[in-house]
């Protein structure tokens, strides 16, 4: 039986950059022998990670005013100090700078998103430019729509089987086909193991496995999160009207660990005898608390009977390079992006479905699975044009029956009033365009020049390859790598949360202005973290609240709802105040019934680091938060706000 903690060795330091060279160094003591013992263990490294933070960021030092913060110049002159290391990263400074300089220029910290990004800033603006002088003059030139000029995309629906799909593959548009070859290289998942499902959202992608998996032969679905998901939360409804059995792991107060010896009853069978017991969801990492669990509860799920899910939505651009996805080869996992970083969240969810997973699956009627429709592809100048010289709209009806066939599952941009339906015979799905607005200057698709560009295309490019795709910040990743990203985020985030723990009431009790939920400073937490503010009088900022102000402050945070929290018998009084309602009713009250116990949680403040956030995004919200420290200051901020959205109203 393996033996499980959270300080397992597989995920002590998952780059592997501890036994090798230290990411981190610490000071050397002054008053000791100079001779020290060899750091040749991982979990010396992360003990020293911890202690010298804690001891080496503010030391002996609380914050009693806003006003008494030190400026952006000395707190950057310190971190480095206790982070040598972070000038290594300096290259994402560069990055920043040239691919995304319009996060400078709104002075917008974005600590909201969750994800993958595809596209950078400069190659958004660059397209958009590029497009509208392609568009002047194509009136005149008439060439056809070049690929590598159509980075960016739309959505189209299409509802059918995922099963016939995943079986028969039906046959996708080749900018289809070059971004899926683009993203499993990205990811390390191989086309000969794991077939791939573009779906509307990281929801879409959940809801489409609890409607195809087997829950009346395997009931049982057991999911690992700390905190309440829309997509998850989909999920369970879906498979509980299947007729699954759904269960949850619970979490310990205050650290919000799992509960490994529960977690473990509900996964271990007692029969010797092997049967499929239903789907373990699991998370790699909390993309609340920033918690990281141990990899080894999949193998342990593997080994008695589970189909095993991993949600990968919440990892780190790179972090697929040491999941070991050889290793444990999951049946399903899913993980989401969007196009640009703090420009353009929208984009699109990913479920990879092992090929031998595929036969247990149910034929079922599904919703939720998208093709992708190049920008370039969605309108192009036609020769019809109206009395003002301005281009006029074919609808797609007027596309030739063989031209709709070369061009596989491409469903063009239509009025809004309008629906197309497209049958395709491989794969038994029906198309459904989704509405889009129109854009000035657009026209109609130009059918017999995509058939002759797609054709040209695959003559320059041959049969095996296509052309590609350039997605400039998943090749920024690519040449950051790893173990620079990581480190970066790690030095930062665990400022962030030492920092913010230096913040107290200037009261005789020293009552803290932030309360951290989950892993606080440590050397493998996440770059996620879930806070909340009180006053002096010790209660709770609502969240969204915080949200609200941080918002007209520049920086952009979410909010969650923790929940299946257990509390040991000591922590009894802190059960009676913490828990609440999502919507904030109910602090106080205690119950025995499962439903009711599966409502309460705690509301908390989110944050989460992307890897192009720098110093100036941590000091800017550690300010912010430090400015709860002056009494007045939530009840002036909630008259502004308030007497803000009664103006709205009025007008």
């Amino acid at each position: 039986m393996h033996s499980l903690g959270q300080n397992d060795a597989s995920l002590a330091c998952p780059q592997g950059c501890c036994p090798t060279s230290l990411s981190f160094n610490p000071p050397p003591p002054q008053s000791q022998n100079t001779t020290t013992k060899p750091r040749n263990s991982s979990a010396e490294c992360r003990h020293s990670f911890a202690a010298t933070t804690a001891s080496s960021i503010f030391p002996n030092t609380k914050f009693t005013n806003h006003e008494s913060l030190p400026s952006l110049h000395e707190s950057f002159s310190e971190f480095k100090k206790v982070y040598p290391q972070y000038a290594e990263t300096d290259q994402v400074d560069h990055v920043r700078a040239k691919e995304y300089y319009h996060l400078s220029f709104s002075n917008q910290s974005c600590l909201d998103y969750i994800g993958i990004g595809l596209f950078s800033y400069y190659q958004r603006q660059h397209h958009h430019h590029t497009s509208k002088s392609q568009l002047a003059s194509s009136s005149t030139t008439q060439s056809p729509p070049q690929y590598s000029d159509i980075p960016f995309f739309s959505i189209s629906y299409k509802t059918g089987n995922l099963k016939t799909l995943l079986q028969h593959g039906g046959q996708g548009s080749e900018f289809e086909s070059a971004m899926k070859r683009r993203i499993m290289k990205f990811l390390n998942i191989s086309e000969n193991d794991y077939f791939m499902v573009f779906t509307a959202n990281r929801t879409s992608a959940f809801k489409l496995v609890a409607d195809s998996y087997p829950f009346q032969s395997c009931k049982k679905l057991l999911t690992v999160y700390d905190y309440e998901s829309e997509a998850v939360e989909a999920m369970i409804s879906c498979s509980e009207k299947r007729g699954a059995r759904a269960m949850s792991a619970e979490f310990s107060w205050p650290r919000l660990r799992i509960q490994s010896t529960k977690l473990r009853k509900m996964i271990v069978s007692k029969r010797k005898k092997k049967k499929k017991r239903g789907l373990f969801v699991f998370p790699l990492h909390s993309r609340v608390t920033g918690a990281r669990y141990p990899y080894l509860w999949m193998s342990i799920a593997q080994e008695n009977g589970w189909h095993v899910l991993i949600d990968a939505c919440a990892l780190g651009p790179k972090d697929m390079d040491s999941f070991g996805l050889s290793l444990f080869q999951p049946d399903f996992l899913i993980c989401s992006f969007y196009k640009v970083f703090g420009e353009n969240p929208s984009g699109f969810g990913c479920l990879f479905v092992k090929k031998s997973a595929i036969t247990t699956l149910e034929s079922s009627s599904c919703a939720g699975i998208v093709n992708l429709v190049p920008d370039r592809l969605l309108l192009q100048p036609s020769e019809d044009k109206d009395s003002s010289g301005n281009c006029k709209q074919k609808p797609l009806s007027s596309l030739q029956e063989q031209d709709l066939s070369s061009l596989s599952s491409f469903s063009g941009r239509i009025e809004t009033t309008q629906v197309a339906k497209v049958a395709e015979e491989s794969s038994e799905l029906q198309i459904i365009v989704a509405p889009a607005e129109t854009k000035e200057g657009s026209g109609t698709v130009e059918a017999k020049g995509l058939v002759e560009s797609i054709q040209q295309k695959k003559a320059q490019g041959g049969e095996n390859g296509g052309f590609n795709i350039e997605c400039r910040c998943l090749d920024h990743v690519d040449s950051l790598g790893l173990i620079l990203m990581t480190n970066r985020t790690r030095y930062l985030i665990n400022w962030l949360v030492n920092s913010l723990m230096k913040l107290k009431h200037p009261n005789a009790e020293g009552v803290p202005l932030v309360k951290i939920y989950g892993p606080k400073v440590k050397f493998d937490r996440g770059p996620a973290l879930a806070f909340n503010v009180f006053d002096w009088k010790g209660e709770k900022v609502e969240p969204v609240l915080v949200q609200k102000l941080a918002d007209r402050n520049n920086i952009s945070l979410s909010y969650g709802f923790l929940h299946h929290i257990w509390f040991a018998d000591k922590y009894a009084e802190d059960k009676g105040k913490v828990l609440q309602t999502k919507e904030g009713r109910g602090q106080g009250v205690t119950t025995n019934k499962k439903n009711d116990r599966d409502k309460l949680g705690v509301t908390v403040v989110t944050a989460a680091l992307s890897f192009l956030a720098n110093f100036e995004d941590v000091y800017k919200l550690w300010t912010f938060v430090a400015r709860f420290l002056d009494a007045d200051f939530v009840e002036k901020e909630r008259w502004r706000y308030t007497a803000l959205n009664q103006k709205t109203i009025e007008v």
